[in-house]
């Protein structure tokens, strides 16, 4: 054993004992699948600890870090890994902590352009209006007279999260070495897509060309608009955009004093996700309430793209295959898709599963989204994909997230919002303008004529032109990180160090299955 499995070890059990505070370890000894070792340990760790009556793993990984924060907002997206229950909590995951001195903050932007800060900006309020765990933010004027907010890195935020990246790269090791459910979850490229999104997340350049891309991409889409960047005063540390003046979309009252129409904006809202996400491919994917503005003439501003999801054109061709079929009951169709995109081995019965599918998909048709929703839906969906030998998907992952968070925000504008009804039009049109002609057809033999539902021509007609195996990225190079139980011998040593491994894991969610 090297010094720095010691060290990664320290280090998670130390984060472990800050999961314990917060009730997030009492799961993991309920569950019969937990390790006896394990289970001891995690005892040791809450032991002398006050134990909450409900698990808050979002005030967990808040109170670790900022490395946490983003795992954590990460594992949101993942209810089939943490469970339900945790990953709606982790969904309000609020990266705030304490202001950075704004002496720091003048030293990053004049070091950053190697000019002074008054020659930039005419003022400068050293109070920020938003501290997150990567950045915060000011507002400033520039000498024309703009209104700007002023995005800046925290000193030394790139050092700290790469050291804590690279123990959750060890600890996914380990998980994944023990094979079986754990291996099917795929941890090691869980956090190799995580490292991906978080240190992209510290190049304010892409982060500020993203906005852009995603401005141009919706430039056609009415109500909703997205901040012009100032690339003058724009550089890897500091990224500046339009100041704007507007109600956040979660300030209902404000919001119904101005005047909106909420279930205007909540259809218009998703509407705009499915443009960006199926039309486009490219989409915004923190929108959570504190990201999204309603300005006085009713637009949608969206703000902070320092996560943005990419989909290539072939998965968004299934997905939107997928998502029509489950609105119009086609589940055959559906269970054709995740065949054809190999998301569910060959071995497998499609009749099986397609059954497996309406047992999802028909206790929510044709109700409001107040009753039964895409999250629900969702977790169904998860709920089967042990049983059919399914892989985790990652280039699927930010968008399942989204999916949550958007039918969240259009729910609390408009309880009695369908989310089917609003996306089949959208969805069933954009398949016709994709495919033209034959998918036109196709959709009128499914909708009079059964043999129609045995024809996976849609997709096997584009087949050559798009890449193979679901749409989904290669996988990224991995760590070569050595499991600590290859060529153990069995000793208490090594159930010790497989212990200590085990409750590490905790920190990415193995522990965290919705338990209370």
């Amino acid at each position: 054993m090297a010094l720095s499995d010691l060290v990664h070890i320290g280090r998670l059990l130390g984060w472990g004992r800050v999961l314990a505070r917060h009730g997030a370890l009492r799961g993991i000894e309920r569950d019969r699948n937990t390790p006896a070792a394990v289970r001891r340990l995690c005892r040791v760790a809450r032991f002398g600890t006050f134990q909450p009556r409900q698990p808050d793993y979002a005030g967990a990984f808040a109170a670790i870090g900022p490395a946490a924060i983003k795992l954590g907002q990460t594992l949101a997206t993942r209810p089939d890994l943490v469970g339900a229950a945790a990953a709606h909590n982790l969904l309000t995951l609020q990266d705030q902590l304490p202001p950075v001195d704004f002496s720091a903050i003048r030293l990053e932007i004049e070091s950053s352009f190697e000019r002074p800060l008054e020659t930039l900006f005419a003022t400068f309020d050293p109070v920020p209006v938003g501290t997150a765990s990567i950045a915060q933010v000011h507002r400033a004027t520039t000498h024309d007279g703009r209104a700007v907010a002023v995005k800046v890195l925290r000193p030394g935020v790139r050092e700290r999260l790469t050291r804590d990246i690279t123990t959750y790269e060890w600890a996914a090791a380990q998980l994944e070495a023990l094979g079986g459910e754990a291996q099917r979850l795929r941890p090691r490229l869980v956090i190799a897509n995580f490292r991906r999104w978080t240190m992209r997340e510290l190049d304010l350049r892409r982060e500020a060309a993203s906005a852009s891309e995603l401005a141009a991409q919706m430039h056609g889409f009415p109500g909703y608009r997205v901040p012009t960047i100032d690339w003058d005063r724009t550089n890897g540390r500091v990224m500046t955009l339009d100041w704007i003046d507007g109600i956040k979309i979660s300030d209902l009252g404000r919001i119904d004093a101005a005047g909106h129409d909420r279930p205007e904006l909540a259809r218009r809202l998703v509407l705009a996700f499915l443009t960006q996400a199926i039309s486009g491919g490219y989409f915004h994917a923190d929108m959570h309430q504190g990201n999204l503005f309603v300005t006085g003439d009713g637009t949608i501003v969206a703000i902070d793209f320092g996560i943005m999801g990419r989909i290539d054109r072939r998965a968004r061709q299934w997905l939107a295959e997928i998502l029509y079929g489950l609105t119009t009951g086609n589940y055959r169709r559906v269970a054709e898709i995740h065949f054809e995109a190999q998301y569910v081995p060959s071995y497998h019965s499609v009749e099986e599963f397609a059954t497996a599918l309406r047992a999802v998909g028909e206790p929510m048709r044709g109700k409001p989204v107040k009753e039964l929703s895409v999250g629900q839906m969702l977790d169904g969906l998860f709920a089967i994909t042990r049983d059919f030998d399914m892989q985790t998907q990652p280039h699927l992952l930010l968008l399942q997230k989204t999916m949550v968070m958007v039918e969240g925000i259009a729910t609390q504008l408009d309880p009695d919002i369908n989310m089917w009804e609003t996306a089949a039009p959208f969805v069933r049109d954009w398949i016709r303008d994709e495919l033209g002609p034959e998918a036109a057809l196709a959709d009128r033999l499914r909708d009079y004529a059964a043999t129609a539902l045995r024809l996976p021509d849609l997709v096997r007609r584009i087949e050559d032109r798009f890449p193979a195996k679901g749409g989904a990225p290669e996988a990224p190079p991995l760590p070569d990180i050595a499991p600590l139980w290859q060529g153990a011998t069995g000793g208490w040593a090594t159930h010790l160090l497989a212990a200590g491994a085990g409750v590490a894991l905790v920190v990415l969610a193995h522990a965290l299955r919705g338990w209370h």
